[in-house]
């Protein structure tokens, strides 16, 4: 008789995944396990000494009791994915996303994937909020289009996972690591450099279209057979060419309004800019600009209006109680996702508290810097690294804090300019944020599928999520990889007068 697999739900597996780092910090603690962290306070490099702290200790066991309320309470991207879900119920409920998805049902799988993995890699402007928006209405886009959504689901998640390191255009956490990169150069080795937020912008681009071109390769020869089922999703919604033609009108002049809000120097226009900075970027993208909290809000603003007049136009919307009522429903079948987050701030929290990222990722930026290698293997060692990194801290900025004292100048003592290194850094970090349960965002892609997963008799688990991405993932690492490599031999700039080698 052949044995039943044992299946661990997401829960328990985070659970376990709890109980793990709490017995390896108390085994650490006891030990005395420890690293050296060093970070630039005040223009100087200065070396502490972390140490991996136990939660069965006093101060341990106060924490595991009385955080969890406030770390909850705390935790941002839930509140960012009740405004997402909240713009896209209306959308579906109005009729307006059918209406806008449909007619994409007649192209090739191949484009759907395509479309999707692009989208997803140039929402990486948006940070990690593009998990919240995409994630859904790669959901909606498959269901509308006669295909999975989970297989929507997994690729949009690829997409802004591997891509987070491309993009068309510089986000706000390229602005926050080039400022320690900049840091960084100029402390020891160069005072004369220069930050310049456009630095990467050949290389970001390029990678993007390498990605999405064999990504969509990848995902249909290995991902797509995976999960075959396509799902047909029939509504009584009515379309509206009247209603699309408005809802769109609608739609340019909000977005032509918002833009103007970030537009400087025009009458009552900057609304959403920190005019205390000099730099626009750092007006747009810095940590006190309205923008970075105002965009989903404008999303849900966006949406709500679009679909209300969508609505009322088709008939899908007859009353205010319906509109009110259309502003919950993508939120059925999924309270799950609100236990998974619970369990996966916990886990977060703990795991930060108990310093064990913080001293591995020392050890590994110790053995970097005793390297006495140059060019391509120095290159490939450290987007390794950085990938086994990501895995324990899978805060690009929290990373890079203490990785860019050690490993700039390191790099620059090889002839690798810091541009160059933060791109491998970032492209390291995409790869890793894909391979790690203790991404957040990663928890927010298991709670979708569980919504979207319409065969009872495949489960969804933490490690059986893993385990099916795997191929695609490695097989992206390998694109990265081979991308840093020849744009290195090429030399060819990786932005506006910036290239790979000083």
């Amino acid at each position: 008789m052949k044995k039943k697999k044992l299946l661990l739900g997401p829960v328990i597996t985070i659970i376990i995944l709890i109980l793990v780092i709490m017995g390896v910090s108390a085994i650490a603690a006891f030990l005395g396990v420890e690293g050296e962290v060093t970070t630039i306070v005040n223009g100087s490099l200065e070396t502490s000494m972390t140490t991996i702290k136990s939660i069965f200790s006093l101060e341990g066991l106060k924490y595991f009791f009385s955080s969890p309320v406030e770390t909850f309470q705390a935790f941002k991207p839930l509140v960012l994915l009740i405004i997402s879900l909240m713009a896209i119920s209306i959308g579906k409920a109005s009729g307006l996303l059918k209406a806008v998805f449909m007619p994409f049902r007649k192209l090739k799988p191949a484009v759907i994937t395509f479309m999707t993995l692009f989208i997803g890699i140039i929402s990486s402007f948006f940070g990690e909020s593009g998990y919240i928006i995409v994630l859904p209405l790669a959901a909606v886009f498959y269901q509308y289009t006669n295909r999975n959504s989970v297989l929507g689901i997994l690729t949009a998640f690829i997409g802004i996972t591997m891509g987070y390191g491309a993009g068309l255009i510089f986000n706000f956490d390229d602005y926050q690591l080039g400022l320690l990169t900049r840091e960084a150069a100029t402390l020891s080795v160069d005072k004369e450099y220069v930050f310049n937020a456009w630095s990467n912008s050949f290389i970001m681009i390029g990678s993007t279209i390498i990605l999405t071109i064999i990504g969509t390769l990848i995902i249909e020869a290995f991902l797509r057979p995976k999960v075959k089922d396509s799902i047909k999703e029939e509504d009584s919604f009515t379309t509206s060419k009247k209603g699309l033609i408005v809802s769109t009108i609608a739609f340019i002049v909000l977005m032509l309004s918002f833009i103007y809000m970030i537009i400087p120097g025009l009458p009552l226009s900057g609304l959403l800019l920190d005019m205390d900075e000099k730099d626009f970027i750092a007006q747009l993208l810095g940590g006190g600009a309205p923008f970075n909290d105002a965009f989903l809000f404008m999303f849900l603003i966006i949406l709500m209006v679009c679909s209300g007049i969508y609505g009322a136009i088709s008939k899908n919307i007859t009353s205010t109680n319906e509109f009110s009522v259309g502003l919950s429903k993508e939120f059925d079948n999924l309270g799950y996702i609100f236990v998974l987050m619970f369990f996966a701030s916990l886990l977060v929290s703990i795991l930060e508290f108990t310093n064990i990222g913080e001293v591995v990722g020392s050890w590994l930026i110790s053995f970097m810097s005793n390297l006495e290698f140059t060019g391509l293997p120095l290159i490939l060692i450290m987007f390794l690294i950085f990938i086994v990194m990501t895995i324990l801290i899978p805060d690009s900025v929290t990373k890079w804090t203490m990785a860019s004292p050690i490993i700039v100048p390191l790099f620059m003592k090889a002839n690798i300019t810091p541009d160059f290194t933060q791109f491998i850094f970032k492209a390291a970090d995409s790869v890793g944020k894909g391979l790690t349960p203790f991404f957040i965002y990663f928890i927010v892609m298991l709670a979708f599928l569980e919504k979207y997963n319409s065969k009872e008799s495949v489960k969804i688990t933490v490690f059986g999520t893993l385990k099916m991405l795997l191929p695609t993932i490695l097989l992206c690492m390998v694109v990265w990889a081979l991308i840093l490599i020849g744009w290195f031999i090429i030399g060819i700039p990786i932005g506006p007068g910036t290239n790979p080698t000083m």
